[in-house]
């Protein structure tokens, strides 16, 4: 693999969302030449409808950054160094070959190696997580380690406050690496563990589980339930001493709803093809009826 210059100043960036394009900005701010921006092609909203471009795009773009979907365009872009930060895509082994590059992740490596480092610990209880600047090679957030730093996970921490969190304190990293001079990497201690996509299935609301289990599916984001055979999102909520006389798990006791231990008050919910609502107004708007059970 090459080297990596002790003090790169022209730097590829890699990535996708509105956290990276924050980093992207703050890159260019610091004085780096950026000459390349990598991001997803522009997803299409509708058929025959115009694309929509990610935001590290619409940030590239704003900063006069010429902008490519295809990883490939960085071998001749002439860089000392590739950033990437929630790129979402892996970069093939005859790229990492020509072009260093170093990955903001937003985990204690090698804890949550993978696509969802910050949902997974949330919906895994975990009390703190952070982020690590890494050396990028070839195995999946494998690559040695230039620097840690560790954030608490706060009670009420959600996926979307966390990651931005967690952004601003790899972006912090990230420029003091390259402004002090890249430090020696060192291999990952510890055992791994996988941080596997998302799928609809883990934020399924299964209410026999604990009002605190249920609250860290919510604080993941877009969890769900089932009301008459409709999709329920729970968008906000927290939990609460279980009322008395609260019933089975999935039982409403106004905007309460009873869980295998405590019960969970929602807050704002979203049924199935309507906007977003205050749970008390889609609870009197449902009237429903006594024995009637969220997730059923």
């Amino acid at each position: 693999m090459p080297e990596i210059p002790p003090s790169p100043r022209r730097l590829a960036f890699l990535g996708t969302p509105d956290v990276a394009a924050g980093t992207l900005r703050a890159l260019v701010a610091a004085g780096f030449d950026v000459p390349i921006v990598i991001t997803r092609a522009d997803k299409r909203r509708s058929r025959g409808g115009a694309g929509e471009a990610s935001p590290v795009k619409v940030a590239a773009l704003d900063l006069g950054i010429p902008v490519t979907s295809k990883v490939d365009d960085v071998l001749d872009a002439g860089v000392d160094l590739g950033v990437v930060v929630a790129f979402g895509q892996l970069i093939k082994p005859h790229v990492l070959d020509v072009v260093p590059m170093v990955n903001v992740h937003f985990s204690l490596l090698p804890r949550w190696r993978g696509a969802a480092p910050v949902e997974r610990a949330i919906l895994a209880g975990d009390a703190e997580t952070g982020v690590c600047i890494m050396r990028l090679e070839e195995g999946l957030d494998t690559g040695p380690v230039f620097v840690c730093e560790r954030v608490p996970i706060g009670p009420r921490a959600t996926t979307d406050s966390l990651r931005r969190e967690l952004a601003d304190v790899g972006t912090r990293l990230l420029l003091d690496q390259l402004r002090g001079g890249v430090s020696t990497p060192i291999p990952q201690s510890g055992e791994p563990t996988y941080a596997a996509k998302i799928e609809s299935s883990d934020l399924e609301i299964d209410w026999r589980r604990s009002a605190g289990e249920v609250d860290r599916v919510v604080r993941a984001g877009r969890a769900w339930t089932t009301f008459r055979g409709a999709r329920l999102l729970v968008l906000d909520g927290e939990p609460v001493a279980a009322p008395s006389g609260s019933g089975d798990p999935g039982a409403l006791t106004g905007i309460d709803v009873a869980t295998g231990n405590g019960a969970f008050t929602l807050i704002t919910v979203q049924p199935e093809g309507r906007r977003a609502i205050v749970a008390s107004s889609w609870v009197n708007g449902a009237r429903v009826a006594p024995g009637e059970l969220l997730g059923s």
